[in-house]
Order: C-alpha cells, then structure tokens, then sequence
C-alpha cells in the first residue's frame, strides 16, 4: 500500500521510534539542540536591542537630544549611565518597607550641573552627581570609609539646595549647581578616563561606586533637616566655628580638634614669598618709609587661625588676608627679610565642617562614616532622605 505524502510521514516516525531505541534517542537529541539554539537566539537578540538602546540614549545624550525635568522625576534615569553602573539607580525592594516610594524618588531626581569649561549644562542622576563629586572632591586612594563620609557630605549639600530651593551662584538659567568650588566640584564619567591610569580604573571605579551604594540616599539632618555639610581639605589641629569665618553662628559647626591632618596631609604647611612692594599692593596698604612693615596679630579664633590683624595702619580679619594673599589659611606666620616677605601657613581651606584628611585618618584609625560625620558636624543624626519626602516633592 503506498503511502499518501504529507500525511503518514510523521506517523510512519513515531512508530518507528516505537520499535527503535537509536532512533528515540536521535529525536530527543535533536529536539534539545533545537530548544538550546532558540534559547540562545531570544538571549542574543535581547542583548542586541539592549546594546542598541543604550548606544541610541547615550548618543542622544551627547547631541544635547536628552530632554529632562526640572531637579525633578526622570522617566528613564538608566539611560544616563552605562549599563554596568545601573546599580546606582537600582531600585529599592520590597524590604525597604515605608521608605521604597521616596528612596525612589529620591532615585529620580537630576542634577543640572553647569559645566563652566564646556559652558553648558549636564543632566545626571542624583546618585551620579554624587558620584562625580567625590570623585573630584576626594582622592580615590582614601579608606573607604572617608569616602562614605564625603559621599553623605556631597549628598546633603545637594539635597538641601533643592530643599531649599537654592540656585544661588549659578551663573546661567536652568542649571542647579556648578562644577567648580563655588558649590562643590563635580567631574564626568568620561573625565574619570584621564584623571586616572588605565590600568587603576576598573579598581578605582567599583570602588567609588561602592562608597555610593553603601550611603544611597542617606543625608545628614540638624532638627529634621538637611545641614549646611561644608568641608575642606586639610585643618590646622582644629577646625572653625562657621561665624569665625563666615558671619552666621550655626549650632552644628562648631570648632573641633582634628588632630590627624598635620601627620596625613601633604597640603598642611606651605610657604609662599612674596616682594614687600607685592605684598603692600595686594592688600591696599601705603608702603612705609621703614624696611620692615608693622605686623601684629590681635585676635586670634577658637580654631586657632587669626581672627583680626594690624598690617600697617589697615586692619583686617584673617579671612581678608588669606583671600587677598591667595593664602591657604588664615593660620599663618611671618619673616621678613631685605625686600620679601616670606608666609608659612598652616591647614589648606576655610576651616569649617569636616576635614577630608582628618576624616581619612579617622577611617584608618578604624571609624566608620557616621561616626567621622558625628566628630565634625555636631548634634546631627545621618538618616534616609525619606524623612524629607513631602519637602522634596513639593520641589521636584
């Protein structure tokens, strides 16, 4: 009996398969390499659309193309990175309980940093601007704990410019902060390339990104709100009271010893010389008809940098000095000889809030960074951003 085509040809199969073990076993094998391949496909393709997306966002980006809200919610925040720096917007699970809705919008929100060199405005992630703070804030060889320590600092003065709804020293409409001192440097992933050598910047990046990750979303609160979290390079053995240097008193900058910079900090003691003519001209004194100006300090802070000074018949307060001269400090001391006169300085920075170098040698005494937080910001508490949720939203 012939057989009908298309119709018994299956059929024909399975009963042979029935009656031969070599063929059963063929089949089965067939079907698996089968169900391996597509597998495999479905895996390839999904990470060719991936890798296509993320190359069409970046390069969006990079043209200017990327649109995005005012300090506020980001629909697609992951764009912004590259994908195997997600995890800094990772969102919370379910075991962050009450705090998972505001941790991500806390997630959510963009920084708008104007770049002063390239005089335009980048748009990042919270937790990216954070990133790219401590990155140029900080030197990336720092115990991680100091690292930490910076990371909640940079966060909290982010958090309270938007709590506050403060754009105050920018320079153009639209942006939120600067890179450079006048709010706090920020540098680029793509800066990170050159700043670092190739062969360190794998380790040094998982590293910087876990400084970040392990503070996400933590800030540092005075009363239930977020502080003013100066800082500065390197102190004198002290650092200042906020109205020693500027001229509000705040409760939780106060004075405090800082004892680990004058061993650590290569930026603790530097001498500057200057010609007499050079050193009457910066600071608008009338040049005497004596070889030697009159010098005599006054007052001195509770930080032990000079408070108020006579220079000829002109006097001044520390801080006038240091900015006039270009100083490090207005911890300073003198010798004039012939023509020059020759300052030493002692500390790099204003002196107020945390010591970068004295929160490093707080962290390889074994301090973690809440606790080198707690020494250099007084009568604070380090919590989850969450507590200020009803604020940031009002401002997002």
């Amino acid at each position: 009996m012939r057989r009908r085509r298309g119709t018994f040809s299956i059929v024909s199969m399975i009963d042979r398969m029935r009656t031969s073990r070599p063929m059963a076993l063929f089949a089965i094998g067939a079907m698996l390499g089968a169900s391996v391949i597509l597998v495999r496909l479905s895996v390839e393709e999904l990470h060719d659309a991936k890798a296509a997306r993320s190359l069409k966002d970046n390069a969006s980006i990079k043209a200017g193309n990327q649109t995005m809200p005012k300090t506020g919610i980001l629909d697609d925040a992951d764009a912004l990175i590259p994908a195997s720096e997600n995890d800094l917007l990772k969102r919370p699970t379910a075991g962050d309980g009450k705090n998972g809705e505001t941790l991500d919008a806390i997630d959510r929100l963009v920084i708008r940093v104007y770049l002063t060199k390239e005089k335009r405005i980048e748009r990042v992630p919270l937790e990216a601007y954070v990133r790219g703070v401590v990155a140029a804030e900080m030197p990336i060889g720092f115990e991680l704990e100091a690292l930490k320590a910076q990371a909640i600092a940079a966060r909290t003065y982010m958090i309270r410019r938007i709590f506050l709804g403060n754009d105050s020293g920018v320079p153009v409409k639209g942006a939120d902060v600067t890179d450079t001192t006048d709010h706090q440097v920020y540098i680029s992933v793509a800066e990170l390339a050159a700043k670092w050598p190739k062969n360190e910047q794998k380790n040094n990046m998982s590293k910087l990104n876990e400084a970040i990750l392990q503070t996400k979303g933590k800030v540092i609160t005075y009363k239930g709100e977020p502080i003013d979290a100066a800082f500065f390079s390197t102190s004198n053995g002290f650092t200042e009271n906020s109205e020693d240097y500027w001229t509000q008193e705040i409760p939780y900058l106060r004075s405090v010893a800082s004892p680990w910079d004058k061993e650590l900090s290569p930026k603790y003691k530097e001498t500057v010389k200057l010609s007499l003519n050079e050193f009457y001209s910066k600071l608008g004194v009338a040049k005497k008809n004596s070889a030697k100006p009159s010098i005599r300090v006054i007052e001195k802070t509770e930080g032990n940098r000079i408070s108020k000074i006579i220079i000829g018949d002109k006097t001044f307060t520390g801080r006038e000095v240091r900015e006039l001269l270009g100083l490090a400090s207005s911890q300073f001391i003198w010798n004039i000889k012939d023509k020059s006169i020759s300052i030493t300085t002692f500390g790099y920075g204003h002196g107020v809030g945390m010591s970068q170098w004295g929160a490093n040698g707080m962290a390889q005494s074994g301090a973690k960074a809440e606790a080198i937080l707690a020494h250099y910001y007084s009568s604070v508490q380090v919590e989850q951003a969450s507590k200020l949720s009803e604020e940031l939203r009002a401002r997002s």
